[in-house]
């Protein structure tokens, strides 16, 4: 039986595989992919998209109506499933190690795979990334996160 951290890193290959054929179909069309997750339990693909003008719904409509015909083509994922083209909002996700350098500086929650000093949750202000790890600061703490145990990553808007 696979352990849960192999779930998340066979979740985070799958997403890439899909970043990789999406990415340059969403480029074209001026956008540029956030974060990709499929939520099994629903069969929900769901694609974050952003753009230098931000997002509004024809943006949305357009990369779906794109996304859709080049999956109508290339058939990614088997059986039925719901496709949605989303803004990242203002807790956007954070899920390339390029996310992580982008937004040195800000509040993040992160959830990790596995365990780190007995706790999988984690909420601070984000320090940077240095090409293996996370850092963070909790309460004047550092904490180094593996990036390959980083389950989920989203900025905490300030507000």
């Amino acid at each position: 039986m696979p352990t849960f951290a192999f779930m998340v890193m066979e979740k985070r290959i799958q997403a890439e595989r899909l970043r990789a054929l999406v990415e340059p179909a969403v480029a074209r069309l001026g956008f540029e992919v956030v974060d990709i997750e499929f939520i099994s339990g629903q069969k929900t693909l769901r694609i974050y998209i952003d753009g230098p003008a931000g997002i509004d719904v024809d943006d949305c409509a357009r990369v779906s109506r794109q996304v859709s015909a080049l999956f109508d083509v290339e058939d990614p994922i088997p059986g039925h499933y719901t496709l949605e083209i989303s803004s990242p909002g203002l807790d956007r996700p954070l899920a390339r190690p390029a996310d992580f350098t982008r937004f040195t500086g800000s509040m993040v929650k992160i959830k990790t795979a596995l365990p780190v000093d007995g706790r999988r949750n984690f909420q601070g202000r984000l320090l940077g990334w240095d090409g293996e790890r996370v850092s963070l600061e909790i309460d004047e703490t550092r904490y180094d996160l593996a990036f390959e145990n980083i389950e989920k990553a989203r900025l905490v808007p300030e507000i």
